[in-house]
């Protein structure tokens, strides 16, 4: 074969070899299908830990009362506007007094009649007395004025016990307030006859401080149990509408049994309402403090993957190697899982972990944390110029 055509031969087959070179160093590099899998990753976190548990409750007033009459009669007047505050003792309804302050008056003179009737048989029986010693009255008429006396006597005690009764019945007719609150629609309007009781004339429940009762379990309640007292719990709540939690208040009581159907407690926590802020009803959040704060580490809950009955998180380690490595998973804060079994700094596989195989080599990028220890993804790549 002449120099010639054994030079024609062999310059495709070099520009072949030069194209494949160039193809495999471009896709050599961090990241390429030739390389190392990219995956991010974050260092595991030491803080201060303090648990918690959530409940769900309901807001209820620690006074409600539904204001009735006391005495038959006509409403006269309604006193309050509906849905005002009022404090304890402030008129809400005025029943007609006249039919009441009549019986006053009738009591009063009954009570007079027998104040008199009292009187002479106490003077008869001192002058009869006078005449026993000259046998002048017999020892049975003797006995016949002491019980009529007595019997007098005991009339005007009745009387004077119904012009007790016919006062308070004036008293009754002036409708107040039992406690401070708020009250609700005024459910009869003046020219109404109202019975004794018969009707709810208004509700009012009080507003200075609200209860939020809720159901803990019974694992709750055993862990919850261990403070020295039910105050020591930290209790926050929060509004369906609010963010977090932002409203603290205290424990001030749980039930004396659990409910066995169920396997739960009723509890309640107890929240200043000065401001008028809370209304009952309101559905509401709990966060209950569990125990005193110590130190853990914490990884991205969604770090932790699951191997059959394990809980197994991948780290990068030496020379960039995968290693699992079981944890025990502990509470949960936002979206940061409290782990047993890694150390502070180590180097978590948060993103791309289905490219991770254990024992191979792959190219990590270290993502930044915040304050809590939670990854801060990556910003994205500007785009490249035009040319």
């Amino acid at each position: 074969m002449t120099k010639t055509s054994l030079a024609l031969t062999l310059t495709p087959l070099l520009v072949l070899l030069a194209a494949c070179g160039q193809k495999s160093d471009g896709a050599g590099g961090p990241g390429g299908a030739g390389g190392p899998p990219p995956v991010s990753v974050a260092p595991a976190t030491q803080r201060q830990i303090q648990e918690f548990d959530e409940f769900t409750a309901r807001l209820e007033a620690p006074d409600t009362v539904e204001v009735r009459s006391r005495v038959a009669g006509t409403v006269e007047a309604v006193r309050f506007k509906e849905g005002q505050l009022v404090r304890k003792g402030d008129p809400l309804f005025t029943i007609d007094t006249r039919a009441f302050r009549a019986e006053v008056a009738r009591a009063e003179a009954q009570i007079a009649a027998l104040k008199t009737q009292a009187d002479l048989a106490r003077t008869d029986l001192g002058r009869s007395e006078k005449l026993v010693s000259v046998n002048a009255v017999s020892q049975q008429e003797i006995d016949q004025l002491r019980s009529a006396l007595r019997s007098a006597e005991a009339n005007q005690k009745g009387a004077e016990a119904a012009l007790v009764q016919a006062r308070l019945n004036v008293e009754f007719a002036n409708v107040t307030a039992p406690v401070s609150g708020r009250t609700s629609r005024a459910n009869v309007t003046p020219g109404n006859l109202v019975g004794v009781g018969d009707a709810v004339l208004t509700t009012l429940v009080s507003s200075d401080r609200v209860h939020a009762y809720f159901d803990a379990s019974e694992a709750a309640y055993l862990k919850y149990m261990r403070a020295a007292k039910p105050a020591d719990v930290i209790v926050q709540m929060g509004l369906s509408n609010e963010q977090g939690y932002p409203h603290t208040g205290k424990l001030d009581f749980v039930d004396n049994r659990l409910n066995p159907a169920t396997a739960s407690i009723r509890a309640r926590a107890v929240f200043d309402n000065k401001g008028g802020q809370f209304t009952p009803g309101l559905y509401a959040r709990i966060k209950l403090g569990g125990s005193a704060s110590y130190t853990g580490v914490v990884v991205p809950d969604r770090a932790i993957n699951t191997d059959q009955t394990r809980k197994v998180v991948f780290i990068v380690g030496a020379n960039n190697i995968v290693q699992p490595r079981p944890v025990t998973p502990g509470a949960l804060f936002d979206g940061m899982r409290v782990v047993d079994g890694i150390k502070p700094g180590e180097l978590v596989i948060v993103d791309g972990v289905q490219r991770a195989m254990p024992g191979a080599p792959v190219t990590p990028q270290v993502l930044k944390v915040d304050d809590k220890g939670m990854p801060i993804p990556a910003a994205a790549p500007a785009p490249a110029a035009s040319k």
